[in-house]
C-alpha cells in the first residue's frame, strides 16, 4: 500500500503486491485524498495514492482495475492545472472523479467547466435523476440525499457519451456517468463522513464496477511490510524512537519482527511527558518485549533550550532538532546506526508537507517526513507512513501488542509543550501534568476512555482572579478537550454530560494548586491538527 511514491516494491513484497487487485488514486491536491484510500481499504482492496505528476508511470506499473481522481483546490481553468494522464481515459478501466476530479474529467474529455458561478462549501442536497450502477442498492431515482460540496467552478456542458444522473440547486450537473466507458463523477466529496452514503458509493465503484476482490488485510500488510523492511535495512543497524504511544510501539514491534537484534529502541524523556509517563512506558515495554531499550533522561537539555520560547513554531522545531541530536548521540554510543525508525503516520505526512507541491498548508513542522540532516548519515525507516491511527491499532492487534499500548490516546511528539501555550516552565508543566492526570483518571473511571479518540488538558497562558473559601486567588485557567475521530484528520468534540465536566472541574480546582478555573472546548475540527496550539 505504497502511498507516497511510485517506486516498485522489491523481492517477495513485489510478488505479493502483484497478486492483489489494485485501485490507483490520482492526487490532484486535496487535503482529504487519503480519506479516499481509507474508504477503498475498508473494502479490503489494495490502493496507492500518487501525485498527478507521477500517475502515468504508476498506472503503467500497477495495472489497476480502476482509477479514482481526487478533489483539489485548483481550477481546471488555470494554466498548468493538475490533470490525470490521458492514458488513463484510453485504457478501458473504470474511472471515478470526485469534486475537482469531476471537473478535470469533464474538461479533458471535451466538456466545459466555468467559473464565476455560486461558490458552494458545506452541506447540500442532491437529487438522483437517473439510475446508475454507482448508486445501485444505495440511492433511488427521484430521491434527495445529503452531501458535502466544496467547489467554486462547475461543469456546464457534458463531454460526449455522458449523461447527468444527479443534480443540486447550485450544481445542475452534480453527478455524471458514461456507462459504456464506465466513467463516473460527482461534484461532491464521497470520501468524507458529511456525505453519509459516500462510502457505499465508493464501495459500488470498487467492488462492483471495477470488480476488485476484497483480499487486502492487515495480515497482508504485515507480511509485505516485513519484507519491505528487510529489503531496505539488509544487515544494517536500526535505532527506533520510542515515545510510548501506539505508533512508535507498533513500529518497533513490526521492525523487530523483521530484523530482530539489529534493532535498538531509544526512549527520550524530554520532561514534557504526562505524569509518571516515563516509568510506565519503560516498565510496560521492557516487561512485554525482549527488545533492547535505552532510556535517555534529557529533561534538562530540552527545558533549557525551551526557556523563554513562546512561539509555537519555534517550540516544535526546537524539540524536533533536539530529538535528532539525542538520537545521533545514542547511535554513536551504540557503535553507529544506519537507520532511524519513526512511527510516522500518513496524517503526519500530509500535515507536514504539500503532497503535490501545491498550495496545501503545512500544519506540523516537527516531523522529519522529508528526511534527516545529512550529517547523521542515516536513513529513515517509517513502516507506518501510509496508515491511519485506527489501522495502526489494527496492525498492533495483529502483532499481539497488549491493549495498554494499542488503545492509548494519541500523544504528540512535542508533548506538553504544545499543551502549554506561551513560555514553558517546570512549575507550569507540573500544574498541567496534575490537572491532566485528574481528567484522564475521571474519564477512565466513567468508562469513557475507549469511546474518546483523544482527551487532554491545556494550561492556558492567562491567569484570573477567583475566590476559594475566604481567600482571593490569582491562578491559571485549565482548558479541557476531548474529541471523537476515526482517522485523526477530522474531529468533533465529545458530548460530556455537564455533571461530569462539573465534577472534573471541581477536582482540578480543589486538588491542583495553581488552578482556579476550568473550561471545556466544544469546537469541531475540519481536516487538520486536533491539538490545541
Amino acid at each position: 500500500m505504497t502511498l507516497l511514491d511510485s517506486s516498485p516494491a522489491s523481492g517477495a513484497a513485489s510478488r505479493q503486491l502483484a497478486e492483489h487487485d489494485k485501485i490507483l488514486i490520482v492526487d490532484l491536491g486535496s487535503q482529504v485524498t487519503q480519506l479516499i484510500a481509507r474508504r477503498v481499504r475498508e473494502e479490503k482492496v489494495y490502493c496507492e495514492i500518487v501525485p498527478f505528476q507521477k500517475a502515468d508511470e504508476a498506472f503503467r506499473r500497477m495495472r489497476p482495475k480502476g482509477v479514482i481522481l481526487s478533489g483539489g483546490p485548483a481550477s481546471v481553468l488555470d494554466h498548468d492545472a493538475p490533470l490525470a494522464p490521458p492514458a488513463i481515459y484510453a485504457a478501458g478501466v473504470p474511472v471515478l472523479g470526485i469534486c475537482y476530479g469531476e471537473q478535470a474529467m469533464a474538461q479533458q474529455l471535451g466538456g466545459t467547466v466555468e467559473g464565476g458561478h455560486h461558490r458552494e462549501f458545506g452541506r447540500a442536497e442532491v437529487t438522483v435523476t437517473e439510475d446508475s450502477p454507482l448508486f445501485e442498492g444505495v440511492w433511488r431515482k427521484g430521491e434527495r440525499y445529503p452531501v458535502w460540496m466544496s467547489h467554486g467552478d462547475r461543469v456546464t456542458r457534458l463531454p460526449a457519451g455522458f449523461r447527468v444522473v444527479g443534480t443540486s440547486p447550485n450544481a445542475p450537473i452534480a453527478m455524471i456517468a458514461d456507462e459504456q466507458r464506465r466513467f463516473y463523477a460527482t461534484q461532491f466529496h464521497l470520501e468524507v463522513v458529511h456525505t453519509p452514503h459516500g462510502a457505499a458509493l465508493i464501495r459500488n465503484f470498487v467492488r462492483k464496477i471495477a470488480a476488485c476482490r476484497g483480499d487486502w488485510t492487515m495480515r497482508a500488510f504485515k507480511a509485505e511490510a516485513i519484507d519491505k523492511i528487510r529489503a531496505q535495512v539488509g544487515k544494517g543497524r536500526v535505532i527506533c524512537g520510542l515515545s510510548g504511544g501506539v505508533d512508535s510501539a507498533v513500529a518497533a514491534v513490526l521492525i523487530h519482527e523483521a530484523i530482530g537484534e539489529q534493532l535498538t529502541c531509544v526512549f527520550v524523556d524530554h520532561g514534557l511527558l504526562r505524569l509518571a509517563e516515563a516509568e510506565k512506558v519503560v516498565a510496560l515495554f521492557r516487561d512485554s518485549y525482549n527488545i533492547p531499550l535505552v532510556h535517555v533522561e534529557a529533561e534538562a537539555l530540552f527545558l533549557e533550550a525551551l526557556a523563554g520560547v513562546t512561539d509555537p513554531e519555534l517550540k516544535r522545531k526546537t524539540i524536533g532538532r533536539l530529538f535528532i541530536d539525542v538520537f545521533e548521540a545514542e547511535a554513536k554510543k551504540l557503535g553507529g546506526a544506519d537507520f532511524l525508525a519513526q512511527g510516522t503516520l500518513y496524517p503526519d505526512v500530509i500535515e507536514s508537507v504539500s503532497f503535490t507541491g501545491g498550495p496545501s498548508v503545512t500544519i506540523k513542522s516537527h516531523h522529519n517526513v522529508g528526511g534527516l540532516p545529512e550529517r547523521m548519515n542515516m536513513t529513515l525507516v517509517e513502516p507506518l507512513r501510509e496508515l491511519f491511527k485506527d489501522e495502526v491499532r489494527a496492525l498492533g492487534r495483529e502483532l499481539g501488542l497488549p491493549q495498554a499500548f494499542v488503545g492509548r490516546h494519541p500523544f504528540p511528539g512535542p508533548g506538553l509543550a504544545i499543551r502549554c501555550p506561551g513560555e514553558i516552565t517546570r512549575e507550569k508543566l507540573d500544574i498541567l501534568r496534575r490537572a491532566d492526570d485528574v481528567y484522564i483518571e475521571e474519564i477512565r473511571r466513567a468508562g469513557l476512555y475507549d469511546d474518546i479518540w483523544q482527551a487532554f488538558a491545556v494550561l492556558l497562558p492567562v491567569r484570573t482572579v477567583g475566590v476559594m473559601g475566604d481567600y482571593r486567588t490569582y491562578d491559571y485557567v485549565v482548558g479541557l478537550r476531548a474529541v471523537t475521530s476515526t482517522d485523526g484528520m477530522t474531529a468533533d468534540f465529545y458530548p460530556f454530560d455537564m455533571k461530569f465536566i462539573g465534577h472534573v472541574a471541581t477536582r482540578i480546582v480543589n486538588e491542583v494548586k495553581g488552578v482556579n478555573r476550568v473550561v471545556y472546548d466544544i469546537t469541531s475540527k475540519p481536516p487538520g491538527t486536533i491539538e490545541w496550539e
